[in-house]
């Protein structure tokens, strides 16, 4: 068995550290949070430097990167340079993630289907091309936002609005100092990853997030409020999301000298033309890793080991017969502004049990106290052999947790694509 240290402190993390957990590996997380106590060992946040002390002192086989700020800002170089295995593509290879007009305009140059775009770094060129456009227009900062710098505009007033925020206001800082215009793609949703050694590829089976904040996929845009797997209607797509998205993202990065080692996550747009690109993750997204990942057979210690070996062609990943759904409880205000350190309750049984497992995301500890410390909190996530059942589940265990102003969506995976 191996020991592996997960680097991250939400939701997906802690979905990380149990996939590796459950099939018998050591397995530290940092920062992680305090609701993660009970299946990690809990590490203080880390420079580089200090990551690599960390690593080596305590014969850690594996480095996991769960979010993509630090891959964005070159961890996964760092650690290779220092003779660490670690899964995580290079800074180079994030700019997937990290820049939409490097990912838009890799896609248009090689031909992966995706909305027609244009990209702006002055407002008013911006505010001119939208003056003229037919509506609704997507817009999106152009750099990391959390998962909330994109706003679909309805109307010339609302895409002005959310120009000004973006460029002038920068509610989004640097990165909305650029932004990425596309047009609007009628369809359905559905989010894919890719085990990647740079070469070749395994797919894995599709999941949906629910990305705005109130029911019917109303109000603002959030990091997600909850997800389900398997997505059953999107797999006889599978076959053309591999050849025409997949296959060529990953030759176009080889070709553009930072070929893309990792996981890779597409959001695609399911449209009448078939599935087109709707964003690029340079990692796992957040929160389809806590539906993915408790439906995963296949050791992920080993999935890990094929993609530093160059050997994901050689493994056969496998998934549990059985559905899941992750209902995300969130702070009041979010995905504004929210109040902290409000005490979390708990009714008996809800941590217990083989169909539901809580992932702690924004929590701390507060004296005795499991506290509010972020905007999504935790996500309720329930395992069944149907779709209806697992909503069943995550929603009876979702009303034994309570804390002050806590919301969440009443329609996780009730469209059941």
């Amino acid at each position: 068995m191996g020991k592996v240290l997960v680097i991250g402190s939400g939701g997906r993390e802690h979905a990380i550290a149990c996939a590796f957990k459950r099939n018998g590996h050591k397995t530290y997380v940092s920062p992680g949070n305090f609701g993660m106590v009970e299946d990690v060992i809990l590490v203080p946040a880390m420079d580089f430097p200090a990551t690599v002390e960390y690593v080596k002192a305590n014969a850690i086989d594996l480095v996991f990167v769960g979010p993509e700020q630090p891959l964005s800002e070159g961890i996964a170089d760092y650690l290779q340079e220092n003779g660490i295995a670690v899964i995580g593509p290079s800074r180079a290879a994030a700019r997937i993630e990290s820049s939409k007009a490097f990912a838009k305009n890799l896609m248009q140059r090689y031909g992966i289907p995706t909305a027609a775009y244009r990209s702006f770094d002055r407002l008013e060129e911006a505010d001119a091309y939208l003056k003229d456009s037919a509506y609704p227009q997507v817009i999106k900062a152009d750099g990391l936002a959390a998962g909330k710098g994109v706003v679909i505009a309805q109307d010339y007033k609302e895409a002005k609005s959310a120009l000004e925020a973006m460029m002038q206001d920068q509610v989004f800082g640097e990165s909305g100092s650029r932004v990425v215009i596309e047009e609007f793609m009628r369809g359905w949703e559905a989010s894919v990853f890719a085990f990647t050694d740079g070469e070749n590829f395994v797919s894995t089976i599709f999941s949906q997030d629910h990305k705005p904040l109130l029911d019917g996929d109303k109000g603002p845009n959030t990091g997600g409020m909850g997800a389900y797997a398997p997505v059953k209607s999107a797999e006889k797509y599978r076959d053309e999301v591999n050849r025409k998205i997949f296959a060529p993202t990953l030759k176009a990065m080889r070709e553009e000298g930072c070929p893309y080692k990792g996981v890779l996550y597409a959001g695609l747009m399911i449209t009448d033309e078939g599935p087109k690109v709707v964003e690029f993750n340079c990692r796992f997204g957040d929160p389809e890793t806590e539906v993915v990942l408790p439906l995963l057979k296949t050791d992920l210690f080993a999935i890990s080991r094929a993609i530093l070996d160059g050997k994901i062609s050689k493994i056969d990943i496998e998934w549990e017969p059985a559905y899941a759904v992750t209902v995300v409880a969130a702070s009041g205000g979010y995905p504004g502004k929210y109040e902290k350190n409000i005490t979390i309750e708990f009714n008996d049984g809800l941590l217990r049990g083989d169909h539901h497992k809580i992932f702690f995301a924004g929590v701390k500890r507060q004296g005795q106290d499991l506290v509010t410390s972020g905007g999504r909190v935790m996500m309720v996530t329930a395992i069944a052999e149907s779709l209806d059942l697992a909503r069943e589940i995550a929603y009876r265990d979702i009303e034994k947790v309570r804390f002050a102003n806590m919301q969440y969506r009443k329609d996780i995976g009730s469209k059941g694509y």
